[in-house]
């Protein structure tokens, strides 16, 4: 049975519509909040962050790919998306969604979504703690009703002053209760009685925090509110000609990597909440693709998978894809018959939903056993996050991605150097491992300390790799051990070498 098959298989057996419609009505409630916190966040109207939640709802729900995984507007992509609004404008932001799932379908049909798994895990951490922070940084500001500085080291060093001038405001101290209330309830929410835990900890906190503003008077800056259809903004031609630039594809690319391994991550630890079907990872690269290209198409948020849906879907008793898909239909309707509701929702609200979502980004209780076990992987860790937060998003996974590789390229690069005096003053120097460019300074130190005018065997018998730099080296270091009345340097190449299968060694620089 495919996948579209099992959703509309489940209205014909009643019991199970019915878990899944209850399941769909959890993820619903939990994703409300979300879609419009991340939309504000990001610099755009709050229907833009609804219509990407709908389409990861009904459009890529139906899709093959991961079951129980659900889509919509994430935390994790809102400061590249704030980036790209500011630099480019809200018109190009259509243009970069729809090339960015137009190169996930690409990349799905290529079969490489089982290669974004390859990403380094420290690459992904530090990624997701970056913009934790600068996200957590960012709503400061918002909570204070005061304006971001454009990059996240400027947000950090301007905490003091807008600390100092929120303190000396009354509306931004408003403001700021508001915030500091609503991030209590959340903080608070997984410590009251079950049947309360039983409203999501977003949903319940933006609603007493607007009935408390409401009930109390307060003047506090809310959501702005223009209608579904007014929201929607297609890409023009005119817009469609700026992917001509590096700026712009450079931002494509960062987005099509970033949702990329943040929805097939995601699509992993799903798969371990659950026994039934597992996730086919080019499959899901598509789905994603084909969301992406429909929200691009009408100028709303890149989608990614979101393990918060994802995690309550499972939890809710879902089994099949009618949950995610009716959560999108939940969203279509609420934003339809209801649209006043979201206007009436305080911006520092949203924002401590914000700075909850930040937090949890940031990998704080996993980096002291990381480092105590795997020190090269906590490096690579901070690494990234310090460089998206005082460079940007791309640069950042990039420094990370390079890291990971030299590391990788160091560890698989260890080679043991041996030297051995032998009755009648020949000396045996014998190499063990992989011998690469990356030890040569190792390497040379050791044959260099040799006496000169002795006899010298290098023993390569053991060593599983030789690369052309190291060879190079060695060769120049036996012509030059070489002096008048001294026997060449006498080479042990391995077995499979000596057959003939490597060339010359450094035997040929002496004999």
């Amino acid at each position: 049975m495919t996948d579209t098959t099992s959703v509309f298989a489940a209205f014909r057996r009643p019991a199970l519509f019915r878990k899944e419609a209850m399941a769909s009505l959890v993820v619903f409630l939990v994703a409300l909040p979300l879609c419009v916190g991340v939309a504000v966040a990001s610099g755009v109207p709050a229907e833009l962050g609804l219509i990407t939640g709908i389409i990861g709802g009904i459009v890529v729900g139906l899709m093959p790919g991961s079951r129980l995984q659900v889509s919509g507007p994430a935390a994790g992509l809102t400061v590249l998306v704030f980036e790209a609004v500011r630099e480019f404008g809200l018109g190009m932001l259509g243009v970069i969604v729809l090339a960015t799932g137009l190169l996930q379908v690409v990349l799905g049909w290529a079969r490489c979504g089982r290669w974004f798994r390859a990403i380094s895990v420290s690459v992904v951490q530090g990624m997701l703690a970056g913009i934790g922070l600068v996200l957590v940084v960012g709503q400061l500001y918002t909570v204070a009703g005061a304006e971001q500085p454009h990059s996240g080291l400027r947000k950090i060093l301007g905490i003091p002053g807008l600390l100092a001038e929120t303190a000396t405001s009354g509306p931004a101290l408003t403001a700021a209760g508001v915030g500091a209330f609503t991030g209590a309830v959340l903080v608070a929410w997984k410590k009251a009685p079950a049947r309360v835990r039983a409203v999501p900890a977003p949903l319940a906190a933006v609603a007493l925090a607007t009935a408390g503003t409401a009930a109390l008077g307060l003047d506090v800056p809310k959501v702005e509110v223009q209608g579904l259809l007014a929201a929607i903004q297609p890409p023009s031609l005119s817009d469609l000609g700026g992917l001509g630039t590096m700026a712009v594809l450079g931002t494509v690319l960062a987005f099509t990597l970033i949702a990329s391994a943040e929805s097939l991550f995601s699509a992993a630890a799903v798969d371990r909440m659950h026994d039934g079907p597992r996730t086919h990872y080019d499959k899901e690269l598509v789905a994603q693709g084909v969301g992406n290209t429909v929200c691009g198409a009408l100028g709303a948020l890149p989608m990614t998978a979101v393990i918060v849906r994802s995690s309550a879907n499972v939890q809710a008793g879902a089994t099949t894809q009618l949950s995610r898909v009716l959560h999108g239909v939940w969203l279509l309707l609420f934003t339809v018959l209801w649209p006043t509701a979201i206007g009436v929702i305080p911006l520092a609200a949203l924002a401590a939903v914000l700075i909850h979502a930040g937090c949890k980004l940031i990998p704080v209780k996993a980096l002291a056993p990381l480092w105590r076990e795997h020190r090269g992987e906590a490096v690579i860790l901070c690494a990234t996050a310090a460089a998206i937060v005082t460079t940007s998003m791309f640069e950042g996974v990039v420094l990370g991605l390079l890291l990971a590789v030299v590391k990788c390229a160091w560890e698989t690069s260890k080679v043991q150097v041996t030297v051995r005096e032998l009755v009648g003053g020949r000396t045996v120097v014998a190499l063990t491992g992989n011998a690469t460019f990356l030890r040569l300074p190792h390497i040379l130190e050791t044959l260099e300390a040799l006496p000169r005018g002795r006899p010298v065997e290098l023993d390569l018998t053991e060593v599983r790799h030789l690369d052309h730099a190291c060879r190079a080296a060695l060769e120049g270091w036996a012509e030059r051990h070489r002096e008048v009345g001294t026997a060449p340097v006498r080479v042990r190449e391995p077995a499979a070498q000596e057959a003939g299968g490597a060339g010359p060694g450094p035997s040929a620089a002496g004999g």
